[in-house]
């Protein structure tokens, strides 16, 4: 055979035999598709490591595959896991946001607030006017205490969207920034879109008392435990309102009931108020 056909032949046989492993990839892949999209999280990682493993990720066309056994691996709850898969994937494939938003959400499950808000803000320049992103983005600025960054982001969100969260997380934003006024509207708002959103009342109720408002206190807490009669925090914070009030039997009673329920700063409030008092 000349020695053209030879090498010719060669190439022809690395061609065929990189199709027949791209194919049998493939087809672990594929097998692995199905099982994710039924939620066999073990299952599908299993198919996706053998796609990984045989091919060393040596060709590009297997690198989807990492990144879905990193969400299989995020759904386990093995969050350092998916979190280095999705390190291999993201230089690869910076464009790809699916990435960079499951490694933010990896991050939120670690409490690592900066890597989640550094990957946050590249999704967000791919999907600006996202309302859900906007306010995840103000949740953590409100953690880290950038209040007017998150008031921003709460703005163009509700603009965007308005929804009870939005105006709970708007209504702390605005509380934080010496706004008690403006963040009892956002709290009175988000209530109006949905009366049994709970954590609107249970902030209004902690921003009134700590303005010595009691007795407006006490009324977002009625209705709240009315909403939800067994919810501790309302009624720790009603046993605080009534003991701030001189009421102090009812206050001892709401506060021994939510210690016993596991609010355990309830504790010092019945030391300091309720010691020698007949409940």
């Amino acid at each position: 055979m000349p020695v053209r056909n030879i090498i010719l032949f060669f190439f022809l046989l690395a061609g065929l035999t990189a199709r027949s492993q791209n194919e049998k990839w493939k087809a672990w892949e594929t097998e692995g598709d199905t099982l994710l999209n039924r939620k066999d999280f073990e299952g599908a990682l299993k198919l996706y490591s053998k796609v990984i493993d045989d091919s060393k990720l040596k060709d590009k066309s297997v690198y989807p595959a990492v990144y879905k056994r990193a969400v299989c691996y995020y759904s386990l709850n093995d969050f350092d896991a998916a979190l280095k898969d999705l390190d291999i994937v993201i230089p690869e494939f910076p464009e790809m946001y699916q990435a960079r938003l499951l490694r933010a959400f990896v991050h939120k499950e670690k409490r690592d607030s900066e890597p989640e808000l550094l990957d946050l803000n590249e999704v967000l320049k791919i999907q600006p006017s996202n309302p859900d992103l906007l306010k995840w983005r103000a949740s953590i600025y409100i953690e880290k205490g950038d209040y007017p960054l998150a008031k921003r982001d709460l703005l163009n969100a509700k603009a965007i969207r308005d929804d009870p969260e939005t105006e709970m997380y708007l209504g702390s934003a605005h509380y934080y920034l010496g706004q008690a006024d403006s963040a009892l509207l956002s709290l009175n708002k988000a209530i109006e879109l949905d009366v049994t959103f709970m954590p609107a009342y249970l902030y209004a109720g902690s921003f009134c008392l700590q303005e010595d408002e009691f007795d407006l206190a006490l009324k977002y807490l009625n209705v709240a435990l009315r909403v939800e009669p067994n919810n501790t925090t309302a009624l720790f914070y009603k046993g605080i309102a009534l003991v701030e009030l001189k009421r102090e039997k009812e206050g001892c009673s709401c506060l021994t009931k939510a210690f016993y329920a596991g609010e355990d700063d309830a504790g010092d409030y019945l030391k300091e108020y309720c010691f020698g008092i007949d409940n």
